[in-house]
């Protein structure tokens, strides 16, 4: 069966990063910190597989299963991003998909 969505879609200059999660190979992490870890490693490589950088990310949804992972979010986030600071709203959802703790899209400005 094929994704009924595209990882990212591309819109002029504009690539629209479809919500991700923190899978591995071995299935979905346990904790936030791990699904986010994996998520990030994820997104980078979606990224890079594109042919874009982490500095063009011009905006950042993050959707969270338990806003109590907010602080660790923001470590992580920083962490991944350095001094780039793209603009971001962080929700709490009542669930995720696969019972995930976290998922992330991503609006990133690439004139080619």
């Amino acid at each position: 069966m094929t994704s009924p969505y595209s990882p990212i879609h591309t819109a002029g200059d504009w690539h629209i990063v479809s919500g991700q999660l923190g899978l591995t190979d071995d299935g979905l992490p346990e904790g936030f910190g791990s699904q986010m870890t994996a998520l990030l490693a994820n997104f980078g490589a979606l990224l890079d597989g594109a042919g874009l950088r982490r500095e063009e990310v011009a905006k950042t949804t993050v959707f969270l299963a338990d806003m109590g992972d907010y602080a660790e979010l923001n470590d992580l986030y920083v962490a991944f991003f350095g001094d780039h600071r793209p603009a971001r709203s962080a929700v709490a959802v009542a669930e995720l998909p696969l019972g995930a703790a976290v998922e992330m899209e991503a609006w990133v400005y690439s004139p080619r």
